[in-house]
């Protein structure tokens, strides 16, 4: 019993150990989104709910964003479904790889985020639940304990540093979108095509942020998904 007890614990220290990169990465990201949210006038409360329930951090800038604009909440929820809904993808990649209970199955995908995907979908053979829960566990951590620390102890950072986390979202979507045009140059086009298109519906048009938002994103999904060809190893698969 002790030698399966070790067993156990050590699977759950190697997901620890896989998951501490993603929570020194998660954990400034987070931080700069508590002062954000403390910022924007939220309370504490809903600050704290916003990064236990809402594990994902580009949806989770992009909500807040929303929410101190104005906008409705189904606008809201419409826009963050959308942007996360690769995480569909993402799980159902990882649902072979995992042997367990639907229920474990569930709380595994709703800590399934891009870089713990990416390290778990790298993990050969199955994935031991155990694995996951530490990989997950670390992570998350990361990302609440970011929070709380940025909502909390935010205000005694220096003014001009306080005043450039209003440029987080801006640099957080300039990083993904970065790597994107530099493998393919006409996501360019398409991450501009959005922008334009959202612009004609908020200023030209009339139509809130909220649902201007739903419509640059589907519109331009549509034409990168007609206009850009699908990269080799896809093509390959298919």
């Amino acid at each position: 019993m002790s030698g399966q007890s070790n067993t156990k614990n050590q699977v759950i220290r190697v997901g620890i150990a896989a998951g501490i990169p993603i929570f020194i990465g998660y954990f400034p990201a987070a931080v700069a989104f508590g002062l954000l949210a403390r910022n924007g006038g939220l309370d504490f409360t809903a600050a704290l709910l916003f990064s236990v329930t809402n594990f994902a951090g580009a949806s989770q800038f992009l909500a807040l964003n929303l929410t101190l604009s104005g906008a409705a909440l189904y606008e809201i929820v419409a826009g963050v479904l959308l942007v996360n809904l690769r995480y569909l993808l993402m799980s159902a990649s990882l649902r072979p790889k995992l042997r367990c209970s639907r229920l474990l199955r569930g709380i595994a995908a709703f800590g399934n985020t891009d870089e713990v995907f990416a390290v778990a979908a790298m993990r050969e053979g199955y994935l031991e639940p155990r694995f996951i829960a530490g990989l997950e566990g670390i992570s998350y951590t990361g990302w609440v304990s970011g929070t709380v620390t940025g909502y909390l102890f935010g205000s005694i950072l220096p003014e001009p540093v306080q005043a450039a986390v209003g440029g987080t979202l801006y640099a957080l979507f300039a990083a993904l979108l970065v790597p994107e045009v530099k493998r393919e140059s006409r996501n360019l086009l398409v991450a501009c095509l959005a922008a334009a298109v959202n612009s004609i519906l908020v200023f030209g048009a009339g139509v809130s942020i909220g649902w201007s938002f739903v419509a640059a994103l589907l519109i331009a999904a549509l034409f990168g998904a007609l206009y850009i060809p699908a990269v080799p190893e896809y093509q390959e698969a298919l």
